[in-house]
């Protein structure tokens, strides 16, 4: 009996022993993705607007007039998020002191193809084109090309010259701060406080 006794026993411990295998681990680690930006499945504007400043210039007062648009007749472009916006044309008018029209041009994104990326020509959008100063023979405007999300600060300063002449010159802008005047943020747009 004793024989059954220690054989029962050994059974009875060799039962717990088999049960406790390692079990084969999990290596996948389930985590939670941010979700995407919800995409407005509308066409974008980034804002209309317009300016109207006075600058005194060879010799007398001018006023340049600002008006940015979103135009319907460019290409569509998108953000990073698939966003679609529409791009803007900027149309840029200097009146003498008699009110008569001594420059006027509609600028657009490709009046600017040569200064910029490939990136910014296909997805960006002319953000704005605003008065600097007046010096010499030339009328100097800020100017700048970049994505049309406003809370992206990537774009492409450029400056806008025009001569007393009316004949137009365009560069990339490489001393955007050294000589800043204050008079144009970095990011050339303004508010759309006039509505979009």
């Amino acid at each position: 009996m004793r024989k059954i006794l220690v054989s029962l026993l050994s059974c009875l411990l060799l039962i717990p022993m088999v049960g406790c295998q390692e079990k084969p681990k999990n290596e996948v680690i389930i985590t939670k993705m941010p979700p995407k930006k919800a995409v407005n499945k509308d066409t974008l504007k980034v804002g209309d607007y317009s300016q109207s400043r006075d600058v005194e210039w060879v010799g007398s007062v001018y006023t340049v007039e600002v008006n940015r648009q979103a135009d319907a007749s460019l290409p569509i472009v998108k953000d990073d998020s698939g966003q679609r916006y529409y791009d803007n044309s900027i149309l840029v008018r200097v009146y003498r002191k008699d009110g008569s029209v001594f420059f006027k041009r509609q600028f657009t994104k490709k009046d600017f193809d040569a200064y910029v990326e490939e990136p910014y020509r296909k997805n960006g959008v002319l953000l704005g084109i605003v008065l600097d100063k007046a010096e010499g023979d030339f009328i100097y405007m800020a100017a700048s090309v970049g994505s049309p999300d406003k809370s992206s600060d990537e774009f492409v300063p450029l400056v806008v010259k025009i001569s007393r002449m009316g004949q137009v010159g365009i560069s990339k802008d490489t001393q955007l701060d050294a000589e800043n005047t204050g008079d144009f943020p970095e990011r050339v747009e303004i508010p759309d406080d006039e509505g979009v």
